[in-house]
């Protein structure tokens, strides 16, 4: 498999993570301006958000990638993605690790998320990570009218660095 090489997003990787947007989540994919808005969180002197990137060194297009939104001592899992060819090899995880510890290095106590029910990679994955689900938000996907579980990870004390 192809050395990933995981990095900050930049606006030139916007339109890539579209085409993945549209192949992994066709009906609910972000657009571009929604991009947008998280990047320019991610920048300035006080950022409120982390975007990564997955580059596969000898493919064409990105193998992945994952954002990660705070507010105050709370951090949200705000995408991750990871092409398929990619799936199974632990990407997916790599990009959970990372934003994790940014949720740290930002002073965060907790992480949360939402993902589709009927994703079962997706909650093995957060279920490993220590995520718990502590509700359900019935038709939160649209237009699919799908609903999404609410999952929660605690912080330890030790791995929150930053803000205290």
């Amino acid at each position: 498999m192809t050395e990933v090489v995981l990095r900050a997003m930049r606006w030139w990787d916007i339109e890539p993570v579209l085409a993945l947007e549209a192949e992994l989540f066709a009906q609910d994919a972000w657009s571009a301006g929604m991009f947008w808005s998280e990047l320019a969180g991610a920048g300035g002197p006080e950022p409120t958000r982390e975007y990564l990137v997955a580059d596969a060194a000898d493919e064409v297009g990105l193998a992945g990638y994952a954002g990660l939104g705070v507010a105050g001592d709370t951090a949200e899992v705000m995408s991750i993605a990871v092409t398929g060819a990619h799936q199974g090899t632990g990407l997916g995880a790599r990009l959970l690790t990372r934003l994790i510890e940014s949720a740290g290095a930002f002073g965060c106590r907790e992480v949360m998320l939402e993902v589709r029910v009927d994703n079962e990679p997706a909650k093995r994955l957060y279920t490993r990570f220590g995520f718990r689900q502590i509700g359900v938000r019935r038709g939160y996907y649209q237009p699919g009218n799908r609903d999404a579980l609410v999952m929660r990870k605690e912080l330890a004390p030790e791995a929150t660095r930053g803000k205290s």
